[in-house]
């Protein structure tokens, strides 16, 4: 699995955009989606699949967007799938070049907290 959490600067639905335009493109999909709100607290849940040719497999990116409503919006997001192997991952390159691209999108508008 390749995670990565982010701090983005702008606001909620900004970020939400760039994200589904970044991520969501013609070898990936998005696969299911969630949104929750109460009071000034957002969260939104995007679940993205790709066919990973290193790994002869598909990989997900799941992107969790959270905000309380103070202006900090926090990303977290987590690739997995990238492996064939039974007992032990083998390789993780589908999941880390997927996970790329999300760091490619947020490079310059967020600050990477792990």
């Amino acid at each position: 699995m390749a995670k990565a959490e982010y701090r983005f600067a702008g606001d909620f639905n900004e970020a939400l955009h760039l994200i589904e335009s970044s991520v969501n493109s013609l070898s990936s999909s998005l696969e299911e989606q969630s949104d929750f709100r109460s009071g000034y607290a957002r969260c939104a849940v995007r679940v993205f699949e790709r066919y990973s040719m290193m790994g002869n497999n598909r990989v997900s990116l799941s992107v969790t967007l959270f905000t309380a409503g103070d202006g900090a919006v926090y990303i977290s997001a987590a690739a997995t799938g990238g492996s064939q192997a039974v007992f032990f991952k083998i390789n993780t390159f589908g999941e880390e070049s997927f996970l790329g691209v999300l760091n490619d999108a947020l490079a310059d508008r967020a600050e990477r907290l792990c």
